[in-house]
């Protein structure tokens, strides 16, 4: 068990047993029928989401092989680097970060194998925010449950974010929905995975999330839910935000205080 008093400064907002929890399964990241196999099956919606996100708030070619080519990228809490792989391969030139020591070193590993370039660090994104860093977009994904306190992590979050840039999110609502489905059901009944992955009190609903953007300087939040279908067996984007959901806000672009006043006379 990680000791926070030994191996984290006072002003994280870090559950050190979280961390350990991600500590012990890097090692089956990319195994798709492992822990982390839901991941890989909502992969390609929440993929599909950022692209179409950033494409439209960036103007870019959105049928481009490599749209994202000239936009730094972070992915916060990047695990083993399910995310931070497809952005590289897209064409951001993507830092993957994570406070899971050996989660980087599997990213590593397998972005080397792979022969991807993503610059992975093991370190919190309070850190980096106090480096000064910054990033034309910036990915959090099924992190933010996870942290004690979500609307600093928010502020944190939108720090990292250069002046006209962007924030995509995932996370889950906190809703009855949620508890039966993404709880009981996920973890206890279909085993899709591990017992004790979420807390439900951590959940967040989409308003609380919306309020936090606005905290952190954020504007024009917007979401979509992620819906399973049983029968087919299939993942898609929905309109029911009730258990699972993706959202993103912008930072609005820097405004020149300095300029002269337009002469209206």
């Amino acid at each position: 068990m990680i000791d926070p008093a030994t191996t984290n400064p006072p002003h994280d907002n870090l559950d050190p047993a979280e961390v350990e929890q991600f500590n012990r399964q890097a090692t089956l990241w990319w195994d798709a029928t492992g822990p982390f196999r839901l991941l890989h099956r909502i992969g390609p919606i929440r993929l599909d989401y950022i692209r179409n996100a950033a494409t439209t708030h960036f103007k870019l070619p959105p049928d481009a092989s490599k749209p994202f080519d000239g936009l730094d990228c972070l992915d916060v809490g990047c695990g083993g680097g399910l995310i931070s792989e497809p952005l590289a391969r897209l064409g951001g030139q993507t830092t993957g970060i994570d406070p899971a020591p050996k989660n980087i070193g599997t990213a590593k590993a397998h972005a080397l194998q792979s022969g991807v370039k993503v610059n992975y660090r093991s370190i919190q994104a309070e850190e980096l925010s106090t480096e000064g860093a910054t990033f034309d977009m910036v990915v959090c994904l099924e992190v933010i449950e996870h942290v004690p306190d979500p609307a600093a992590f928010l502020k944190t979050l939108g720090s990292l974010v250069r002046p006209g840039g962007l924030l995509v999110l995932s996370t889950l609502n906190r809703t009855a929905k949620s508890f039966a489905l993404a709880i009981v059901g996920a973890e206890y009944i279909l085993r899709w995975l591990p017992t004790g992955t979420h807390d439900w009190n951590r959940f967040i609903t989409p308003d609380e999330l919306g309020q936090h953007t606005t905290r952190a300087g954020l504007e024009g939040f917007s979401a979509k839910g992620i819906a399973y279908n049983p029968i087919s067996d299939i993942w898609h984007l929905a309109d029911d935000l009730s258990v699972n959901y993706l959202a993103h806000a912008a930072k609005p672009t820097l405004t020149n205080t300095n300029a002269s006043p337009v002469d209206a006379s």
